[in-house]
């Protein structure tokens, strides 16, 4: 059996002044999953650079600064034409609150399948049953408001 075909891809922790969290739906065709902003590297593209893009893409934000690395997580698919699956770095965005204004059109995010975009608070994640990527975020948000970041990347699963 051959190696997965997995996507570099970067994502977003985006944490305002009140520690709320911005997460996007995204609405696939047999399941919806809230997650933090993000995508696939594109060529020549740092981690870094992606995020910058990424944000500005979904959210209308611009940052200079993009705080550490705390998360990883490979996540395989089993129906990947192009790609197996994605290996994602998070990296910690601290921002003053803001209304997220999206660059890309409905119909552009809609091919993206992103749905909506909004801030959570802590609480409204702790008494969601919604789905989440990584399915434990809720409680690794919880615990990186409350720890901060670690000294290297921590795997969060799946």
């Amino acid at each position: 059996m051959s190696a997965p075909r997995l996507r570099s891809a970067a994502r977003a922790i985006v944490l305002d002044s009140d520690e709320r969290v911005l997460l996007v739906r995204f609405a696939f065709p047999d399941r919806t999953v809230w997650a933090t902003p993000g995508g696939g590297l594109e060529p020549a593209e740092t981690h870094e650079d992606a995020i910058r893009r990424e944000l500005a893409e979904e959210a209308g934000l611009e940052v200079d600064e993009v705080g550490p690395p705390v998360w990883t997580r490979t996540h395989l698919w089993p129906d990947g034409l192009r790609w197996d699956g994605q290996e994602e770095v998070y990296f910690l965005v601290r921002v003053a609150p803001f209304e997220p204004v999206p660059r890309l059109s409905p119909e552009q995010l809609a091919r993206e399948l992103v749905a909506e975009l909004r801030w959570w608070s802590q609480e409204e994640l702790a008494d969601s049953t919604a789905s989440f990527a990584p399915r434990r975020l809720p409680e690794l948000l919880r615990d990186l408001v409350q720890r901060g970041p670690g000294p290297a990347p921590v795997d969060v699963g799946v």
